[in-house]
């Protein structure tokens, strides 16, 4: 199968509100072209180097999305172009998005990344932590980000009945977060389900999914 032919088979499966995130971490310019000329504009890295250096190689329509663990130390390499932050675990680290977005007349959207999972290997934020910060007087002065939703990552296991509880919890929290919105913040994406469980998290809610595998093929980390 072609790169092109599973783009094509998996956003046949996507409603329309869903936004499919093709995860294109590893993989060389030639095949996020050849998805780019399929369609897909909008592209997640884990690395923000790898990122920068595929954005500076690449058509200036494309949406990079940094799905991967953010260092605060690295922001300002993203800044003058990444479209989305799903994985913003900490205040510290949306107030040093927002600083260097206002270095670049910027507003640069982010997710709160929740963690859903059992696992103690998943990064993320305890639901009660996230609207601690979005009810505080800090975040509220923060101008340069937006908080438009929530991301989060099941525990890896074959237990469907416990990554669905996940998912639903991750729905629930963006509801309860609901009542905290302020100018900067407008809770509407949940980025949730990737190649192994997309289907799983829309039918849980799910408004942003992100696929690498599916569309790339297995990736090569020698």
């Amino acid at each position: 199968m072609s790169i092109q032919q599973n783009l094509n088979n998996i956003k046949q499966t996507l409603p329309e509100h869903v936004t499919l995130v093709a995860v294109s971490k590893t993989k060389p310019v030639s095949d996020l072209m050849e998805a780019y000329n399929a369609g897909q504009r909008i592209f997640g890295e884990n690395k923000i180097q790898e990122m920068a250096d595929k954005f500076e190689q690449m058509p200036k329509d494309i949406e990079w999305h940094m799905i991967g663990h953010v260092q605060t130390n690295k922001v300002k390499y993203m800044a003058p172009f990444v479209s989305l932050i799903h994985g913003v675990e900490s205040f510290k680290l949306l107030k040093e998005v927002n600083k260097q977005a206002l270095k670049h007349d910027r507003v640069i959207d982010c997710l709160l990344q929740i963690k859903i999972a059992e696992e103690d290997s998943k990064f993320g934020m305890s639901a009660k932590e996230a609207s601690d910060i979005l009810q505080s007087e800090d975040f509220s002065a923060l101008k340069n980000i937006k908080v438009i939703g929530v991301m989060g990552m099941a525990t890896f296991t074959e237990n469907t009945l416990q990554i669905e509880k996940e998912f639903r919890l991750l729905k629930s929290t963006l509801e309860d977060l609901k009542v905290t919105e302020t100018t900067n913040c407008r809770l509407q994406t949940i980025s949730m389900g990737m190649s192994g469980d997309y289907k799983l998290a829309i039918d849980c809610g799910s408004t942003m999914v992100r696929v690498g595998s599916s569309i790339f093929g297995n990736r090569n980390y020698n």
